[in-house]
């Protein structure tokens, strides 16, 4: 019985359902179109309106989303642009950095009454105590042992062992067992300097006491070790002190061996008696 009822109910709900639709499509609206076609229209409206407010935010979104990949992909290609351009910057530093170091020596070069040779550093030791690096000149090309290396600021150091062909190795003034006689210039007075004395590099032995040695004096090579040409720069003086007559003196070197790139090669030793003569 309550099966009968719920079927009787249904069947009138949808005749009642037809009856609204077939009057909603007879009836016209003040648009002169169906009731039910202006309806149909609305709600279909609302839903395109839907649809393409989300197409055009899907549509924003995914606009937005290349012009960011774009925008990053310029910023890659600039930031390597960039590093691109400091490379050739300090490329460019540095040849002109050696063009002047170049300049320095030939003029070096010309003054220079003795004969010598430019040799490019390819190697460096720099260890505490036996400072040395290598050049790329050798036995062939004129290079022995215990001649004179020089800077465009000064005296570098000495060459040491036998030499290769083509390559000699050379001991800096800086390192253990290294010196040159030298000569204060404002001082009028004479000592040895040796490496390996620590921070200043330099200490200068075998002053004599009535010397006047001050801080900022200027030491040059006096030639009297028969191995430098005097008259080169050695350092200058960043502490000079005297207890009971005896100096201790340190040198700043002039040369800067942390980065030594070209040198010369002294290929002869000054004459005895001219470096003599000097010093009398």
């Amino acid at each position: 019985m309550e099966a009968l009822q719920r079927r009787t109910t249904y069947l009138f709900l949808a005749i009642t359902v037809g009856h609204v639709l077939l009057i909603s499509a007879q009836v016209q609206s003040k648009s002169g179109l169906p009731v039910l076609q202006t309806v149909a229209f609305g709600a279909f409206a609302k839903v395109q309106g839907s649809l393409a407010t989300t197409t055009d935010t899907g549509r924003s979104v995914w606009k937005n989303y290349f012009a960011l990949r774009g925008a990053a992909r310029e910023n890659e290609a600039l930031k390597q642009r960039n590093l691109e351009l400091e490379t050739q910057l300090q490329q460019v530093q540095a040849i002109a950095a050696r063009t002047h170091a170049l300049e320095e020596l030939l003029g070096m070069s010309q003054s220079m009454p003795q004969p010598t040779l430019a040799a490019r550093v390819i190697a460096g030791d720099p260890s505490p105590g036996s400072l040395t690096i290598t050049i790329d000149r050798g036995a062939d090309d004129g290079v022995r042992a215990d001649m004179a290396v020089i800077g465009p600021r000064g005296v570098v150091g000495r060459v040491i062992n036998r030499p290769l062909p083509h390559a000699a190795q050379v001991q800096l003034l800086t390192g253990r067992n290294a010196g040159a006689a030298i000569v204060f210039k404002n001082a009028q007075a004479g000592g040895f300097a040796r490496g390996g004395a620590g921070d200043p590099p330099l200490l200068v032995d075998w002053i004599p006491n009535a010397a006047d040695v001050k801080v900022g004096d200027v030491a040059l090579t006096s030639g009297q070790d028969n191995l430098f040409p005097r008259g080169l720069v050695v350092g200058t003086v960043a502490s000079a002190e005297r207890h009971a007559g005896v100096w201790t003196v340190k040198l700043q070197p002039a040369v800067d061996f942390s980065h030594i790139d070209i040198v010369l090669v002294v290929l002869a030793r000054e004459p005895k008696e001219a470096a003599h003569g000097s010093g009398g």
